[in-house]
């Protein structure tokens, strides 16, 4: 199993459209081929930003995906950083990335400092290896 961290906009990104890169990513979650590691602050994210009005994701099709995540996931309690976030809100997912030795999987590379375990889901697939 390889590890991930996937972060809220591919969650998102997968709910709103089912042919995408993100999407892919959570077929892989789904299917067992990737295991995706979680802290309970990541959840509460997740919940708050699928339940947006706007983006018009069904109530339904939310509880799927945080139930998802928690049931072939594994709960992390990683320690907190002092890498400086523009949004503290990102910081839990790089750190339980970095904790659990896991793929952060994300859209918006540029939330998070450089390093070679965080990566778009397109570049993710993008490996032979991962593809």
């Amino acid at each position: 199993m390889k590890r991930v961290v996937v972060d809220t906009n591919v969650l998102v990104s997968a709910a709103i459209s089912p042919n995408g890169s993100p999407a892919k990513i959570m077929d892989k979650v789904s299917s067992g081929e990737l295991t995706p590691f979680y802290s309970r602050e990541m959840l509460s994210e997740y919940e708050r930003v699928l339940a947006y009005g706007k983006l018009g994701i069904p109530a339904q099709t939310q509880k799927k995906a945080i139930e998802g995540i928690k049931k072939l996931g594994t709960l992390a309690s990683p320690a907190t950083s002092d890498m400086p976030f523009a949004d503290e809100t990102d910081r839990t997912f790089y750190d339980t990335a970095k904790e659990c030795g896991a793929i952060l999987i994300t859209g918006n590379l540029k939330h998070y400092p450089d390093g070679p375990f965080v990566m778009t889901p397109a570049d993710y697939l993008a490996k032979p290896e991962n593809g």
